[in-house]
């Protein structure tokens, strides 16, 4: 199954239905079809070749969703970025890809007009609101984003062939540097995953999802995909600031699904209205991106008797779905990833490959149609994970008589903070680069609202001193601000290992 298909069926199907709603518009799937096909016409007229890599830069749901499909048809591949970036990071991930073009809107312009034609592969911007003289000397080629659209109304060239086994998106999953990595994943992956979801949820075309995730996320990705192919309908806001607007709108529009991470749950039991309110059309509500408390699940459940909890688990490299507990097991089985999703097999296993016995802990291996093609130009990574019996997670676990999957630890240092997932080495190479540090190693500690917050913990050269406040100034110059740390510790000395290695452990 091609992805943008999910797409030109449901708009078949349903061309008046409503496939996006945001702030009061309402978008529907011929609109998002209509736009699309016009994007995909500029990229294929522009020059675009089947494989070319297409990146987003946009936080307008609807315009995002036409860019996606639109990259698609023309047979490119999608490269969805964070919108909290910084110049440094979208410098690396433009160049590390090769980027064709990008679509964007004028308020990233100050990122993108910081490269000063440092990307020599791109060959044109689309930006919403652009207007010429709104930066001096583009690096780019930029042009109006809705002229774009509208030159292209009505008008169509012939669409490549394009196959189930052709790449589909690059997802970045951490960091700046040489080190970071993007996740390369086809057509078929994302397709298994969806159809999948689509069985487990058992989501049909009535379907109504509130959508807070991102979509350049993994797991606002999936949300996506999943109700574009049933022909559901996406309620989107995107900004948590403020919650209970997000409770109003679930009521007025009659939303049957919810997906959050843990802090999107935490902020709605501690810092709205919820348990004032009486959601009678709400049928499920999925939870992923880290692991949500045994008491957060509970609490949860306790003022939404009615509602089907599902526990989830999965990775970027995975198209994001994995696991499941089955929403009659939450209690009994409180603190488990439950079992594989449909189409997907899961093993715990030693370091040898062979299965770990209940109650001890070992590492998930997963199997499936689902699973990435690799790490993009990154052999050596990819060889590391995809091994012979599938790929290896870097979560520690354990495996109950019964089949359930509990996560005791991830292998790896990486920090999932809210929607988030980060590299603490990209933020110790920043930290380092000023003058007064010595050491520095960053760790992940855990917040109640957050999953885990990032700390800091330094130790500056001899007769030198800075403030934590000055440290904080370096970070926020450097890095996009959800990678700024919220605690700076100043210590003596790391704790560290009889062979030199930094005991991070110690410092959590």
């Amino acid at each position: 199954m091609l992805l943008h298909n999910y797409l030109i069926q449901s708009a078949e199907r349903f061309p008046e239905k409503a496939a996006v709603v945001h702030k009061g518009k309402t978008f529907t799937y011929e609109d998002i079809f209509s736009g699309s096909l016009s994007i995909a016409n500029w990229l294929i007229d522009g020059g675009l070749r089947k494989g070319d890599r297409v990146a987003i830069l946009m936080d307008n749901p609807s315009e995002y969703i036409k860019s996606y499909f639109g990259i698609l048809m023309a047979g490119g591949i999608v490269v969805a970025l964070n919108v909290q970036t910084s110049v440094r990071t979208l410098e690396y991930q433009l160049n590390n890809c090769e980027v064709f073009a990008i679509l964007t809107q004028a308020k990233f312009m100050k990122y993108l007009s910081g490269l000063t034609g440092s990307v020599p592969s791109v060959k044109a911007v689309a930006i919403i609101g652009w207007k010429a003289g709104l930066i001096e000397n583009p690096p780019f080629r930029c042009l109006n984003y809705d002229e774009v659209l509208d030159s292209w109304s009505g008008r169509s060239l012939p669409l490549p062939n394009v196959a189930d086994s052709d790449f589909a998106q690059l997802i970045y999953t951490s960091g700046t540097t040489g080190e970071a990595s993007a996740v390369v994943l086809r057509h078929s992956n994302l397709a298994s995953n969806t159809a999948s979801v689509i069985k487990y949820l058992k989501l049909t075309d009535d379907d109504r999802v509130m959508a807070v995730l991102p979509f350049f996320y993994s797991y606002g990705n999936s949300v996506l995909l999943t109700h574009f192919a049933i022909g559901g309908t996406l309620i989107v806001r995107q900004e948590f600031l403020y919650p209970n607007e997000i409770i109003e709108d679930m009521m007025k529009e009659e939303v049957t699904g919810f997906s959050g991470v843990p802090s999107t749950f935490a902020i709605l039991l501690n810092r709205s209205a919820i348990r004032h309110y009486k959601f009678p059309n709400l049928r499920y509500i999925t939870q992923a991106g880290g692991a949500m408390s045994p008491k957060l699940a509970h609490e949860l459940k306790s003022i939404l008797p009615h509602v089907a909890i599902y526990i989830m688990y999965g990775q970027t490299e995975a198209s994001a779905r994995l696991s499941y507990l089955e929403p009659e097991e939450l209690m009994r089985k409180s603190g488990s990833i439950g079992k594989a999703i449909p189409g997907v097999t899961l093993e715990v296993l030693n370091p040898d490959g062979s299965p770990v016995k209940p109650g001890e802990v070992g590492e998930i291996v997963a199997r499936g149609e689902n699973i990435m093609a690799g790490y993009w130009k990154d052999t050596d990574k990819t060889t590391k994970v995809l091994r012979k019996e599938g790929l290896w997670t870097g979560d520690l676990a354990r495996i109950d008589e019964e089949g359930f999957i509990y996560i005791v630890s991830r292998k790896s240092d990486m920090i999932k903070s809210g929607a988030h997932r980060i590299s603490p080495k990209e933020i110790e190479e920043i930290i380092l680069e000023y003058g007064a540090v010595h050491e520095t190693a960053v760790v992940g500690i855990e917040d109640e609202i957050l999953g885990e917050a990032i700390k800091a913990c330094i130790v500056l050269k001899d007769g030198l001193v800075c403030t934590s406040r000055e440290l904080l100034a370096h970070c926020h110059k450097q890095l996009p601000l959800y990678k700024v740390p919220q605690h700076i510790e100043f210590l003596k000395e790391l704790p560290k290992t009889s062979s030199g290695k930094i005991r991070k452990i110690d410092l959590k």
